[in-house]
């Protein structure tokens, strides 16, 4: 038998990871809002270090690439994403008794799921976090926040990976802002691997009594079902739900997607909705609240894929 070097990036792939490596594969599924066409090649990993060695091919072969978690604020294009969509399902978590008590977790980690885990051996700091969808690596990207806290009060370092290789980033050179990063903004081209975060000592009856105040919060004020979480970034001293009613379009609807009678900064999915009909749906508030109040909606959901 002939062995022969394989040319394709996805051939490569498939020699390390086997059959966890698939050709246009539907991304909405991945998504928490179940929109989105297909990725021309989608691997899932289940280590930092499988993650690693993905992207080394997928930089050495010069393809594209999304890396996906939880999939959360993330509108995916009808058309799909070309290239490689990476599905990071890294989940090892270490509790480190220190002073103060930290926690070490790859970048899959669910956030809400680490949040009620920390209850569970009364651990405070991340109460904010157990109605958050996404993932650590997605918060640490976009510095993700909810109740009045965020990552970057959390964090103490991030692991990530470049070109160059593996190399930790302190809460300082991550420069965060409202929900950006040095990553996010492309300052830093890094991939997210892992995450230390500090803690505080409590009580598993205080922290879990704190998650249930917010829990109980966020049923109250959010719709259920399908969306990606809040559509538009808060603007400076207002509140983006906010102009969204006051322009008079909750509950416009175009196709399957609505703007949520509950928030205005929800936009829902009624079932098979296309990621168009949600893009239109966003252009026509950012045209409505620019012409009625002369605010600029910046968007908090990212775009992924063709448009």
């Amino acid at each position: 038998m002939i062995m022969t070097t394989p040319t394709r990036c996805i051939d490569v792939l498939r020699l390390r990871f086997g059959a966890v490596v698939q050709e246009n594969v539907s991304l909405a599924p991945y998504t928490s809002a179940r929109i989105g066409g297909p990725a021309d090649v989608f691997v899932t990993v289940a280590s930092a270090d499988e993650l690693a060695d993905a992207m080394e091919v997928i930089w050495d072969y010069g393809m594209p690439f999304y890396i996906l978690g939880s999939g959360s604020n993330l509108l995916v294009s009808d058309k799909g994403v070309r290239g490689v969509v990476v599905l990071d399902r890294a989940k090892e978590v270490r509790f480190e008794n220190s002073d103060p008590p930290t926690v070490w977790c790859e970048a899959g980690v669910v956030f809400s799921n680490l949040a009620n885990r920390c209850a569970s051996k009364g651990l405070s700091g991340l109460e904010w976090a157990a109605t958050v969808p996404g993932t650590v690596g997605g918060a640490v990207y976009g510095n993700a926040g909810a109740f009045g806290g965020d990552i970057s009060n959390n964090l103490i370092w991030v692991d990530v990976l470049t070109k160059n290789g593996r190399e930790k980033l302190s809460v300082e050179q991550m420069e965060y802002g409202y929900r950006t990063s040095v990553l996010k903004r492309r300052e830093i081209k890094a991939i997210v691997l892992s995450a230390m975060l500090r803690l505080k000592n409590s009580s598993k009856e205080e922290v879990s009594a704190k998650i249930n105040e917010f829990s109980e919060h966020r049923k109250a004020t959010q719709p259920p079902g399908a969306s990606m979480g809040s559509m538009f970034k808060n603007p400076a001293g207002d509140h983006a739900g906010r102009l969204i009613e006051a322009a008079g379009l909750k509950g416009t609807r175009i196709g399957n997607a609505e703007i949520s009678t509950r928030h205005g900064n929800f936009f829902l999915n009624h079932g098979d909705t296309k990621a168009e009909d949600v893009h239109a749906l966003i252009q026509l508030a950012q045209k409505t609240v620019s012409e009625k109040f002369g605010v600029d909606l910046e968007l908090e959901v990212e775009l992924a894929g063709e448009w």
